[in-house]
């Protein structure tokens, strides 16, 4: 096996890798992701057990029990170039020896939910409401670091996406990943299902404006009609397709949840998001305690 050098496999002086702070006793095999630092703890209020409390930076972690179910929840911060980190470090810390700095013979596949906030792009997913994404489209450029291939659905779905959005060539080139099929067949019940646009920013890059002009003013309003077949897309956010494709790459089955506090297309925001945020952990925690 090829060692892997210091500047590349970064520890820290207890052994733990860099960003996170983790060492792989500490990491459970079901991870939630969080953006928000600060809802760490909403989730493992829930747990019956928490074993360990890691941070570093904006990276924080718990690990614990709820039942017999062993988890850790993760905070990520935003956007993709954190999900770079997230999703890179979780798998040294199950796939690589970290002594040796080498890669194991036998790798370890996680299951990966993220469990954030979404804005709706359909006027028939409001806000307080749920969705389980189908396929994640970035918009920023992380995945085109890495070499990725599609199948052919993913192919003709992105092809689709480029000719109807009319992004730019100075703008973006989409990619496309799709959720584990093992783990979203767990969240239909109470759930929209459909495609989430992943962006590199919150207000030029979601079509916000305050003082600055957009270079593609019909943006929303593109995003919104995209029709391939019976697929459409549902929201956007900013990390779910750095986490699709991430974790395709890597060999973990991932899927991304979102809580709608904004609905675009009716200008309305959620009068609790807070609210609505913790019904969507609870219901994601009671289905991974049965899965």
């Amino acid at each position: 096996m090829q060692y892997i050098a210091e500047s590349e496999l970064i520890l820290n002086k207890r052994g733990a890798i860099y960003h996170l702070n983790l060492l792989p006793e500490e990491l459970a095999g079901i991870i939630i992701t969080v953006g928000d630092p600060g809802r760490v703890k909403e989730v493992s209020k829930y747990f019956d057990e928490i074993e360990c409390q890691c941070q570093h930076r904006e990276f924080v972690t718990h690990t614990g029990r709820i039942g017999n179910t062993r988890l850790s929840v993760i905070s990520t911060g935003i956007g993709t170039d954190n999900i770079d980190i997230v999703m890179n470090e979780l798998d040294a810390l199950v796939n690589i020896d970290l002594a040796a700095r080498t890669v194991k013979s036998a790798l370890t596949t996680l299951q990966v939910i993220r469990v954030g906030t979404a804005g709706s792009l359909q006027e028939d997913i409001p806000v307080d409401h749920y969705v389980a994404s189908t396929h994640g489209v970035g918009t920023d450029n992380l995945l085109h670091f890495y070499r990725n291939e599609n199948n052919d659905e993913e192919n003709q779905l992105i092809q689709s996406f480029i000719t109807q959005i009319q992004l730019h060539n100075n703008t973006a080139l989409p990619y496309i990943n799709s959720a584990s099929v093992g783990l979203i067949k767990h969240f239909v019940e109470g759930f929209h299902q459909g495609i989430t646009v992943t962006c590199p920013g919150f207000y030029g890059p979601q079509g916000r404006i305050l003082r600055l002009g957009l270079s593609n003013p019909a943006f929303i309003d593109r995003l919104s009609a995209f029709s391939f077949g019976t697929h459409r897309i549902c929201n956007f956010e900013m990390e779910t397709a750095g986490i699709y494709g991430m974790g395709k790459l890597l060999g973990h089955h991932c899927l991304s949840l979102s809580a709608i506090v904004a609905n675009r297309v009716s200008k309305q925001f959620s009068k609790d998001a807070n609210g609505t945020v913790d019904r969507l952990i609870q219901k994601t925690l009671d289905t991974i305690s049965r899965m």
